[in-house]
């Protein structure tokens, strides 16, 4: 059941501990690390002089860096024999650079998978109802691997009775495990109840779950429909349905008048002896306490005032034996399935995919999630919410005490754990230079706008500041303007993508914050004016492409340090928590979020 390595380290290191100090003496120490994977932004590739790519590398990487196509850099930084020939357009990487690209390799937790079986069970079509190729890969691949974990625990300990899916969304691994072969009782916690009356819709198109059925008179009920429908809004034909019978007869005559969605949302997995079925239950997880989801489970929460029958209650309840499990659990949700095996006594393993590591909050300082209803606002940036604003999320990252500790803890801001969620080697040229291009536009607009007037430098804080104490490109940034997506032709040339991005900054509601200052700063703009911007920012676009894939490559670093700080975590209980490890349970380059934390109860 336990692998040989506990986590899937280099074979360099000779074992878990050796490479975490490793891991939390680089990621503490070095600079560069730092400035690439949270300490650079696209917006301001071109508002600083001189640039961050000359600022930032050494002359020696510049010059190699801007010679090389994006193809042959992709393939030096992920793939090439790091000992064999690696002369890239007639020249040789330097020396200094080579070795920054191994250590970030070494660094690296391995995410090559191999499967266990040959063959797995197929999902069966109706059960794969509603499921894309990747989506089909995870669930195939996760319910197999978590049938042969609970076989591995049923041979130590009592088998677990449930499985309790964090985050279950539409419940395709759910699905999958209650149903053959697998046949496991599971619990789908979820939060929205939108997510829930699909997940019930999808379980009666999969025929999982018999549709219930709905006896009405279909043309009365078609009257009904048109008559809640506003006039300008009904077809030609209803209108005639309409005029012949304006007048509906009483609401009796009409039978049952469920919409779809209500009885999906009404429809029930039935208990059969030997067979799966799911439960659902919404409730909103804010900690890895589930004393509010568990009594729901099989309604052992119903006390009917019936001592005998409470009694049963509770001793089933008593009995529960329960494993979170999750494919993608979305930032602080991965943290509350593994919390969840330390602060439930019927929690007896946890098995969690993590995600999203840009909904990650801080622990050691102030939340910085993406959200803008998380950020104050300065004109009601008032006492409470100043305080707010300042509060250390308890649930957040880092939850080991090996990380809070390291050289004063180690904090990752928003920046960086978005770069942690990008799958380096699984780029494509067609892929990567799409979005180099896109970067490149989008870091022109700001440049633009910076010289209009419509965006200011503001400072960094904390500052960023050489060894002669004089402040350098890093110390100043660019109010971020959110653009969202432009159409696909707007990417023809900066002028077509300038043109569009005012248009949408100026007349889209979503966008309303800008407009006015948007207008007011850019009106007057030529097309000779942004055609010298184009002739004179296009030769550093190779800057950008060889930076970004820099950025990206490293930031493979900080997704091992977040999952090993949830490794170490569970390990820090070793009172409670008697077996724990992380293994790559997906094929990379199908699902890059790959990486699955077990952990065993005592």
């Amino acid at each position: 059941m336990t692998p040989e390595k506990l986590l899937p380290h280099s074979e360099e290191f000779g074992s878990p501990d050796e490479y975490i100090s490793a891991l939390l003496q680089f990621a503490s120490t070095s600079r560069l690390l730092h400035t690439l994977c949270g300490g650079v932004h696209i917006l301001d590739f071109f508002t600083s002089s001189p640039s961050i790519f000359e600022t930032l590398l050494p002359p020696e990487w510049q010059e190699f860096l801007v010679r090389c196509g994006s193809t042959e850099l992709m393939d030096l930084f992920a793939r090439d024999d790091l000992d064999g020939d690696l002369t890239r357009s007639g020249h040789k990487p330097p020396e200094s650079l080579v070795e920054y690209i191994k250590t970030i390799r070494k660094l690296s937790l391995v995410r090559s998978f191999t499967p266990k079986k040959q063959k797995l069970p197929v999902i069966p079509r109706n059960v794969a109802v509603g499921m894309n190729p990747k989506k089909v890969h995870e669930v195939t691949n996760f319910a197999d691997y978590i049938d042969r974990l609970v076989d591995g625990i049923s041979r130590e300990d009592a088998r677990p009775t449930h499985l309790v899916d964090f985050g279950s969304g539409q419940n395709y691994l759910g699905r999958a495990l209650s149903c053959p072969p697998y046949n496991y009782q599971v619990v789908a916690v979820e939060g929205r109840e939108i997510n829930i009356t699909g997940a019930k819709t999808l379980d009666i198109r999969a025929k999982v779950v018999k549709k219930p059925k709905i006896i009405r008179n279909k043309k009365l009920y078609t009257q009904l429909k048109d008559s809640q429908t506003p006039e300008e809004n009904l077809s030609e034909k209803a209108r005639r349905r309409m005029a012949k019978q304006p007048e509906l007869p009483p609401a009796a005559e009409h039978g049952d008048l469920r919409t779809p969605k209500e009885v999906a949302a009404e429809a029930v997995h039935k208990y059969e002896e030997g067979m799966g079925y799911t439960q659902y239950v919404q409730g909103k997880l804010d900690s890895g306490n589930l004393s509010h989801v568990i009594p729901k489970i099989d309604g052992l929460d119903l006390l009917g005032g019936d001592p005998q029958k409470d009694a049963e209650r509770e001793e089933k309840r008593r009995q529960q034996r329960l494993m979170a499990v999750s494919i993608h659990s979305c930032g602080n949700l991965s943290h509350f399935g593994i919390r969840s095996l330390v602060l439930n006594p019927s929690i007896r393993a946890v098995a969690i995919v993590g995600c999203c590591y840009n909904h990650l909050t801080e622990r050691l300082g102030p939340p910085t999630a993406n959200s803008p209803e998380w950020r104050p606002s300065p004109e009601s940036l008032n006492a409470r919410i100043a305080r707010e604003s300042s509060r250390c999320d308890p649930e957040g990252f880092p939850m080991s005490r090996r990380l809070e500790e390291h050289s004063g803890g180690i904090r990752l801001n928003v920046t960086a754990r978005m770069l942690a969620c990008q799958s380096f080697a699984n780029w494509t040229d067609e892929e990567s230079e799409g979005f180099f291009k896109k970067h490149y536009l989008r870091a022109s607009l700001q440049k633009i706008f910076l010289d209009r007037g419509v965006v200011t430098k503001i400072p960094r804080s904390p500052g960023i500041t050489t060894s002669d104490g004089t402040e350098d490109s890093f110390d100043m940034s660019t109010n971020p303007v959110i653009l969202g997506s432009l159409p696909k032709q707007a990417c023809n040339s900066l002028k077509e993508y300038v043109r569009a991005a005012v248009h949408k900054l100026t007349t889209n509601p979503a966008c309303k914050e800008y407009a006015t200052v948007v207008k007011n700063k850019m009106a007057g703009v030529t097309d000779e004016e942004l055609e010298r911007y184009e002739e004179s920012l296009e030769p550093r676009r190779k800057e950008i492409s060889a930076m970004w894939s820099l950025i990206a490559f490293s930031a493979s670093v900080v997704e091992s340090l977040i999952v090993v700080d949830r490794w170490l975590f569970l390990r820090e209980h070793a009172d409670i928590v008697k077996h724990c490890w992380v293994e790559p349970v997906f094929d990379y380059k199908l699902s890059p979020r790959n990486l699955v934390v077990v952990g065993i109860k005592r």
